[in-house]
């Protein structure tokens, strides 16, 4: 899926072609989302009509069966969040820019994902300087976007390390840093250049949108997202935002 769009998007990297493509992506993404999700609707009509059919008969169906129908269910289920992805980023790129306190920002990130690091025996981390300034972003991307930066840290770790997120201030001219950090395998230099493009991921079951967003999040709000290896080891993305004036 990956090489079929970028043949067809390319990789010139200027501005208007960078607008041109995502554009493009968005048309791409709206038709087949619908042309995916038509079929994924009778699908999981169809299994639940099946499921009562199977319950009329004599004897009752087996629990393989039944715990069979559940995985279908569940894959079904799955594929439409996909596709419920592929419609949120053909969506025109709006931005709600409010001023948001960073350290609140920070601190739900953390209660959100501090079950899943704990199960993982992982140290999630938030690192607040006092005195920052605030910034002007829409408060839901912006946490959406750590969420998946941090959810990325947690899945390279695996288990048994720690996870950082990290708020400074760079100036001049004035920057606000989101870094995440992590105690995982870091970044492939080789593959360090397509890991923010559609559809690229190195995990199986990953749909390869997630960092993606998170580009497209910092892009709408006028920053930067970059990933780097860290020289003890692990992984850091920095997320740069404009502080002490409200977006255009």
């Amino acid at each position: 899926m990956n090489a079929v769009i970028q043949d067809a998007l390319g990789r010139d990297a200027s501005q208007p072609a960078v607008t041109e493509r995502q554009r493009l992506l968005s048309r791409m993404l709206s038709q087949l989302a619908h042309e995916i999700r038509n079929p994924l609707g009778s699908l999981d009509v169809h299994v639940q009509l099946l499921e009562e059919d199977l319950g009329r008969l004599a004897p009752p169906i087996t629990p393989q069966i039944a715990a069979r129908l559940a995985i279908i269910r569940t894959e079904l289920h799955r594929l439409d969040g996909v596709v419920r992805q592929f419609l949120n980023l053909a969506k025109p790129s709006t931005v709600d820019a409010r001023k948001l306190d960073i350290a609140e920002a920070l601190q739900q990130v953390r209660s959100l994902l501090g079950a899943e690091a704990a199960a993982r025996h992982i140290e999630l981390v938030t690192k607040i300087p006092d005195g920052l300034p605030p910034c002007y972003a829409d408060s839901g991307q912006l946490i959406q976007a750590l969420v998946n930066l941090v959810i990325n840290a947690l899945q390279a770790v695996g288990s048994q390390g720690r996870v950082e997120i990290e708020a400074r201030l760079e100036a001049p001219p004035d920057w606000l840093c989101l870094a995440v950090r992590d105690s995982g395998p870091g970044v492939d230099p080789a593959k360090g250049a397509s890991i923010f493009e559609p559809f690229f991921t190195t995990k199986a079951d990953g749909s390869g949108l997630g960092l993606w967003i998170v580009q497209q999040i910092a892009l709408a709000h006028g920053g930067t997202i970059g990933a780097a290896n860290r020289p003890e080891g692990g992984a850091a993305f920095t997320l740069r935002l404009p502080v002490g004036a409200a977006l255009p």
